[in-house]
């Protein structure tokens, strides 16, 4: 009975450990870009944007074409007074005739010609407006799959700080086994094993904090990706381990020819010179092409058919000689603005990059310093723990060594993943982060 109960115990524990592990989702750092690109917030939000503007563009190129109107009206004439002058001059004596109905349907078309190049040059704002709407939807993905770049990094971090934790807590949990029979048998004094009693209560608290930064990161990460809260990341080893990096920006060349927020204003500025164009038209008269045609019908009076007219449209408003000044140094000073935040934006690149290349080579520092720390503490860990076996050296040096170990195996494998997201840090603040995960591809 015993031997059934265990089986069904062990049987019953696998199938939750199996659960467990089917609700874990991987996927790679490339897989997890892709997805934010089509399901994120920020992405559809860019696009709606940029249709906006080219519904915007199409509204202003309809304005080229002829406005073409259609009109009639029906109306009833209640005790109409009529007086025919013809039938006065003529010396006719017929009765006045009864008039109580009206009926009118005229088509009228107007084709501007000539409107001080207005039209052209609203249509090179609006393009223009269209061309920096799309560059900056471009660079909201660059920002997208950086906010990705560092959630995943971050959960990878959080992950290996917990299996590195929970390796160390079951050696502490075992010192602590170890230590009560040495107690027991009085060869250690209670102290020391209270010393391992608290150091595996600060393990504890560690792996608390590193499983509440997991779990945070993964909803984040969760959210971005528009998946279900419930949802289990698991981060692809694959993508931080013997990770190569090439192509590495040394200056900022790169990020003035490829930022999309630069290339964005680059079009703004074209938009605010064409601006001026369109304030200053208001100079000239408007020259357009009218033709029309009309039916009219005054019950027992007169019917006109085929009245059609055609010529030359002429208009000109004499008081925007004295008015439109203001709106030309409105637009040369919007002009001026865009010329402005451009200088702003290519100095504020330029420092982005220049920091970007000092954290990575940073982050390569670190990394090697951290790759020797890990072989000088595991060698200092294993002559305290013979010169303890020996009598030679206390707890307190057990312990101190333990968690520089400890900590040496955390930084190693932190500073790996920091040195990727370094990398791809580069990569975005010179405009080629996208480039490398195949934006072309959504």
């Amino acid at each position: 009975m015993k031997v059934s109960q265990i089986m069904f115990l062990g049987i019953f524990f696998i199938g939750i450990n199996s659960i467990e592990a089917q609700e874990r989702t991987s996927f790679s750092l490339e897989e997890a870009i892709h997805m934010a690109w089509t399901k994120s917030n920020e992405v559809s939000l860019a696009n709606t944007k940029v249709n906006t503007k080219k519904y915007e563009l199409q509204s202003v190129k309809n304005n080229q074409y002829p406005d073409f109107k259609v009109s009639g009206q029906y109306q009833r004439l209640a005790k109409a007074s009529v007086d025919l002058k013809i039938n006065k001059n003529s010396g006719s004596t017929n009765s006045v005739p009864v008039v109580n109905q009206l009926m009118i349907a005229q088509a009228n078309a107007n084709l501007p010609i000539f409107a001080g190049f207005k039209i052209q040059n609203s249509i090179k704002v609006y393009d223009n407006l269209y061309q920096a709407e799309t560059a900056n939807s471009l660079q909201t993905k660059e920002d997208v799959a950086m906010s990705v770049v560092n959630y995943y990094a971050s959960l990878y971090k959080a992950q290996k700080t917990v299996e590195l934790l929970k390796e160390n807590q079951k050696k502490a949990q075992q010192r602590v086994t170890d230590f009560l029979e040495l107690e027991k048998n009085g060869i250690i004094p209670r102290n020391d094993l209270l010393k391992s009693q608290l150091q595996v209560s600060k393990v504890q608290l560690s792996l608390d904090e590193a499983n509440n930064n997991l779990n945070i990161v993964n909803f984040s990460l969760t959210t971005l990706l528009k998946l279900p809260a419930d949802t289990k990341l698991e981060v692809k080893e694959s993508d931080f381990v013997d990770f190569r990096m090439d192509n590495i920006p040394t200056n900022e060349e790169p990020a003035l020819q490829n930022r999309k927020d630069l290339e964005a204003i680059h079009f703004q500025e074209k938009a605010s010179e064409a601006n001026i164009k369109v304030a200053r038209s208001a100079y000239y008269p408007s020259l357009s092409l009218i033709a029309g045609y009309t039916i009219l019908d005054v019950k027992n009076v007169v019917t006109v058919q085929n009245a059609m007219n055609f010529g030359v449209g002429v208009s000109y408003d004499l008081s925007s000689i004295l008015k439109n000044g203001t709106m030309v140094k409105l637009a040369e000073s919007k002009a001026s603005e865009v010329q402005n935040s451009e200088d702003m934006l290519t100095d504020y690149i330029k420092i982005q990059v220049q920091k970007s290349i000092e954290d990575y080579q940073l982050a390569l520092k670190q990394s090697n310093v951290y790759g020797e720390a890990v072989e000088q503490s595991t060698e200092n860990y294993r002559i305290i723990k013979d010169k303890y076996d020996n009598g030679l050296s206390d707890t307190n040096d057990l312990l101190e060594a333990d968690v520089e170990q400890l900590n040496a195996n955390i930084n190693k494998a932190l500073a790996k993943a920091n040195v990727v997201q370094k990398y791809y840090e580069l990569l975005s603040v010179t405009g080629q982060l996208s480039k490398t995960f195949n934006l072309s591809k959504i």
